[in-house]
């Protein structure tokens, strides 16, 4: 090769960008419709939920609440505030979809907020009863089971109507309003420590979903704070056909003030246990 020859480096391929679809989240897993069905949202391509997708969203919700709602409460406590752990390092990642940093900052605190509530809810909520008789008579809460949620807009909407419902032991099937912000809030639970099951996340249009959920027997409660005010009493009258119980809040509420303890005593029923005293 003459000495003034120069060699010339092949040209780059141009690399093709790898674009996120946002699937579904179903038993700890990430399938795609089971339909194939895809709708775009801000440019991105998302997993349009089917019934056979919420039928098998409410199987693995069932399948996770015995041993979900059996973990200590300081376990689930443990898990919740991973899950803030989680989000504090994705922070970039939420504010890159148009979430607020300071909204960001909230969610972040509500997970922490219930964390600090999974051991305390129950002797707040329970206690002994006085009887007549030689007996002791105890009010315990136990979690009402598995929980359809029509969430509401944003991230700190979804955090608010999602934590208390898993802090207190039950386990959900959250039909998501922003999928982009819900698909990677379940990518932070994922990585979490929660059970696979625990949560469940839908995405696409409630319409075809919703109504399902509502009259599903598997179904213990649904809260409809994210539905619009028509569609949620629609809702409301299917549901009472198997006679779940609804969360409907009058107005749209105040996810920045204080929650306080509605929220998760909403999702709580009451087991009364006698037992005769020894004398």
């Amino acid at each position: 090769m003459p000495k003034s020859a120069k060699l010339v480096e092949p040209a780059a391929t141009p690399r093709l960008t790898v674009r996120k679809t946002y699937k579904l989240y179903i038993g700890g897993k990430f399938p795609r419709s089971e339909s194939g069905r895809t709708f775009v949202a801000d440019g991105d391509n998302v997993a349009l939920a089917s019934r056979k997708d919420a039928r098998d969203a409410v199987v693995a919700a069932r399948a996770a609440q015995p041993g979900w709602a059996g973990a200590t409460a300081y376990n689930r406590g443990q898990i919740l505030y991973r899950i803030a752990e989680m989000v504090e390092a994705r922070r970039a990642e939420f504010t890159g979809l148009g979430v607020p940093a300071a909204e960001v900052d909230a969610a972040i605190d509500r997970w922490i907020w219930y964390a600090g509530w999974s051991d305390k809810i129950a002797q707040v909520a329970g206690g002994a009863n006085p009887v007549a008789g030689p007996f002791f008579n105890i009010s315990a809460p136990e979690p009402t089971g598995v929980v359809a949620v029509v969430a509401p807009a944003g991230l700190l909407g979804l955090v608010s109507v999602l934590a208390p419902a898993i802090v207190t032991g039950n386990t959900t099937v959250v039909l998501a309003a922003d999928p982009q912000i819900a698909i990677t809030l379940a990518e932070v639970l994922a990585t979490s420590d929660v059970p696979g099951g625990v949560v469940n996340i839908l995405t696409g249009a409630y319409a075809e979903t919703a109504p399902w959920l509502a009259a599903h027997a598997d179904v213990n409660a649904v809260d409809l704070t994210g539905a619009a005010p028509s569609v949620a009493a629609e809702l409301e009258r299917t549901a009472a056909g198997t006679l779940k119980r609804v969360i409907r809040p009058a107005e749209q509420p105040d996810f920045l003030a204080d929650p306080g303890l509605k929220p998760m005593t909403s999702l709580l029923e009451t087991k009364t246990v006698w037992h005769p005293k020894g004398y």
